[in-house]
């Protein structure tokens, strides 16, 4: 374990809070960009056009010659990792913000990490052991953030006022129309919200094999980057075949495509990976809690959204039970780490080294000269 001066942890942490930022960004603009007419399928469309254009050349300057060949296997994982937490993901999760809420439905964009783990352990890439309390915690924890769940779904209780003065970014006619629908909207945004979890858990899963299979992030992420832009754009012509739908001016759907492809995907890559690398993917999850926190804040601010108690008290659960299932992994990271160190050790007890002139030494030597010639 490396030890990090304070300088440096703030510098992690400040980089993880400005990932957190730019994705509650992507929430309050894909809103923006919906109010202005634009296409959920044709956003998601530019999104993963501009965030290939934005890290392919980093790809490539980075890891120009660290790169393995590419292979079927690696290709069919790539076009699985663009599907899953690409084109599919996106297009699902970004309608149900349009549907119910921003916050809505960034509280349950937090319950990816217990879905993941759940998946993890169905498909026994987890160990579930309830003899620890690191099994009893990740359970306990996947239990509240479920429960956080149906608070905030079920439960709408009063209304919160957290600003004196509000700026609304949205036309008042298409929120009175999103007001009419919304008995008969909200239920089918849930259902696509919780798809978009179900479908961005799987993916995370499948990180594991395309790491193994191809470790360059930087390339893994461009190419699933492609594949999701070609995949998106297919999918959007089928349904928006108009070129109004496609046109980009100097307005407000430029600057959202932009702001998701470059900063809300390429940047937030590159500082995620950053951190994982220094400080491992638990130090990158704890953080996630925050995009929640923004959403929530900016949305009520911006774009003169409700907030209620139950929102309020669900999104507390989820975030809770969160960090109960981070807490039960940790425990089972550092239990690893002290299984491992252990073996390493006790195979350095058997190893005796050679000196220089490649004799033997200690209880090495002492076996050596007890063997048959």
């Amino acid at each position: 374990m490396e030890n990090y001066t304070g300088f440096q942890r703030v510098k992690h942490v400040g980089a993880m809070t400005l990932a957190a930022v730019l994705l509650g960004g992507n929430i309050i603009l894909s809103k923006v960009a919906a109010d202005d007419g634009m296409t959920m399928r044709v956003m998601v469309a530019y999104r993963w056009i501009f965030a290939t254009a934005f890290l392919a050349p980093i790809a490539i300057v980075v890891e120009w010659n660290k790169r393995p060949k590419l292979t079927w296997t690696v290709i069919l994982q790539a076009f699985l990792s663009g599907l899953l937490g690409g084109s599919l993901f996106s297009i699902l999760f970004y309608t149900s913000v349009i549907l119910t809420s921003a916050t809505f439905a960034t509280a349950i964009y937090n319950l990816i990490p217990a879905m993941t783990f759940v998946i993890a352990v169905l498909l026994r890439f987890e160990n579930l052991s309830f003899e620890k309390a690191s099994g009893k915690a990740k359970v306990m924890g996947t239990m509240i953030c479920i429960g956080g769940a149906m608070v905030l779904t079920l439960y709408k209780g009063i209304e919160v006022h957290m600003w004196p003065i509000k700026i609304d970014l949205l036309h008042h006619s298409n929120e009175a129309m999103s007001h009419k629908k919304l008995p008969a909207t909200f239920a089918l945004g849930i259902v696509l919200a919780i798809t978009s979890c179900i479908c961005y858990s799987l993916w995370i899963v499948l990180l594991a094999k395309v790491s193994k299979n191809y470790p360059c992030h930087y390339s893994s992420t461009a190419l699933m980057s492609l594949m999701g832009s070609i995949q998106s754009v297919i999918f959007a012509l089928c349904f928006d075949r108009e070129s109004a739908q496609w046109k980009l001016g100097w307005n407000r759907r430029l600057f959202v495509v932009v702001y998701l492809g470059t900063l809300g995907s390429g940047i937030v890559v590159i500082l995620m990976t950053w951190c994982s690398h220094k400080r491992g993917p638990l130090f990158v999850s704890v953080f996630n809690p925050l995009i929640l926190l923004f959403v929530a804040l900016a949305s009520s601010l911006l774009l003169h959204e409700t907030l209620y108690l139950g929102s309020v008290l669900g999104g507390f659960l989820i975030i809770m039970g969160l960090y109960v299932v981070l807490w039960g992994k940790g425990k089972d990271m550092k239990a690893s780490k002290f299984i491992l160190s252990k073996e390493a050790s006790q195979k350095n007890d058997l190893e005796a080294p050679q000196d220089q002139g490649g004799q033997l030494t200690g209880s090495s030597a002492t076996i050596k000269q007890g063997m048959p010639q």
